[in-house]
């Protein structure tokens, strides 16, 4: 229980405790914790000597913080629990909370690298069937490795950026034109962020997942597919998909989520060692896609083939160094149902199967004006629900 008013029974009460950064009164970017809808100011509180973190909580970013690994992680995490939920701290505190609505939420770390896998069975097969009819959905190698691409850490945006409709090369009857994207869309995703660095050439362990990574974000990364249709053989994504990747303003700590692990799907054939991941475990968030304010999709991402710890340990399985920031991305979040699904790709079955919305509208692909928002939720400790922060965003006409 806290004291805080109107809290207690919320999807952001102190068993959630998101981290974000942000800015109020036109003063520098602070870090803070979310608490219901007010949010606790931790730089004023590291200042004030309420939080130790070695001046971590003072930066614009939350980067040093996450940099100093889990004992400090759960250490602040015990002491903001403590002060929110002890009355005897409420007036030293109480000045530290800021509204939400008062505040503009900033891109809560600096992204050192950015990688987006592509680990959901159903998106693949369903993927397959659109762009190989008649072949094997899924490609020799997909079950035996995470596969995964290298993305643009500087276009990856917060939530609420405006997304303006990217141009390139596109494929016609008589070779590639060049012009806005017509076939714009949405990748729903689940992204880890590092906080905990690892030396160049060694490999990080399945074991040592929740030892690297501080915590979540919801991650929208819009996808150009005609673009990508032309590009992306032989070397896979570039500009169909590095124009902007979108994340949640709220980075939900591991430690929040600890009832919310579940076992992974059976994988078969079996995987090779440093992919074996004892206990096997995804994680049950229930994910809602929201298409100009209506409910098109519920993916599901227990589903996931490749779990978070096999995503990580096949991230640096060559010997590539993890840096405090590093985000990698799940892949597009797709469950066995039209209903279910991450993408309007798989939503429309390549643009055959208009969705209808409201007022009558029909849509195929994402035009001017249109808004996504990406929310999702997670069981909680005592029958409790964690909400993970949404992301949302608005598409703008081509420059």
């Amino acid at each position: 229980m806290t004291w805080v008013a109107g809290a207690d029974g919320s999807a952001y009460g102190v068993t959630n405790l998101p981290y974000g950064v942000f800015v109020h009164d036109g003063r520098e970017p602070r870090i803070g914790v979310r608490i219901g809808d007010l949010v606790l100011d931790l730089a004023g509180a590291e200042a004030a000597g309420l939080v130790l973190a070695a001046g971590a909580l003072r930066r614009p970013t939350l980067n040093d913080f996450m940099a100093l690994g889990r004992p400090q992680w759960t250490a602040v995490r015990q002491r903001v629990t403590e002060l929110l939920t002890d009355a005897a701290h409420r007036a030293v505190v109480e000045p530290l909370l800021v509204p939400l609505d008062e505040v503009r939420l900033l891109l809560p770390f600096e992204v050192a690298d950015y990688v987006d896998f592509y680990s959901s069975e159903h998106h693949a097969g369903n993927v397959g069937q659109i762009f190989r009819p008649g072949q094997p959905p899924l490609l020799p190698n997909w079950k035996h490795l995470p596969i995964g691409y290298h993305g643009r850490a500087g276009t990856v945006v917060v939530s609420g950026t405006p997304v303006v409709r990217p141009s390139g090369q596109r494929p016609g009857a008589d070779g590639p034109t060049y012009g806005p994207s017509a076939r714009l869309d949405i990748e729903a995703e689940v992204g880890f962020v590092v906080g905990v660095p690892s030396p160049l050439g060694a490999r990080v362990s399945v074991d040592d997942f929740t030892e690297h990574v501080f915590g979540v974000v919801l991650v929208n990364d819009w996808s150009a597919r005609d673009i990508q249709a032309w590009e992306y053989q032989p070397l896979g994504p570039f500009l169909g998909k590095s124009f902007a990747t979108s994340v949640s303003a709220w980075v939900t700590p591991l430690d929040a989520l600890t009832d919310a692990f579940v076992p992974a799907p059976e994988q078969e054939p079996p995987v090779v060692d440093y992919l074996r991941d004892v206990p096997h475990r995804g994680l049950d968030l229930r994910i809602v896609v929201e298409w100009n304010g209506e409910r098109v999709s519920e993916p599901p991402f227990a589903t996931m083939y490749w779990t978070p710890a096999q995503q990580l340990a096949h991230l640096t399985v060559n010997g590539a160094s993890l840096r405090a920031g590093d985000l990698y991305a799940s892949g597009t979040v797709s469950g066995p149902e039209r209903g279910q699904v991450g993408s309007f790709l798989e939503l429309t079955w390549g643009g055959a199967e208009p969705v209808q919305l409201g007022g009558g509208e029909q849509r195929t692909f994402l035009q001017d004006g249109d808004t996504v928002t990406i929310t999702a939720t997670a069981p909680g400790p005592d029958g409790t629900t964690i909400a993970l922060g949404e992301v949302t965003g608005t598409i703008l006409p081509p420059r």
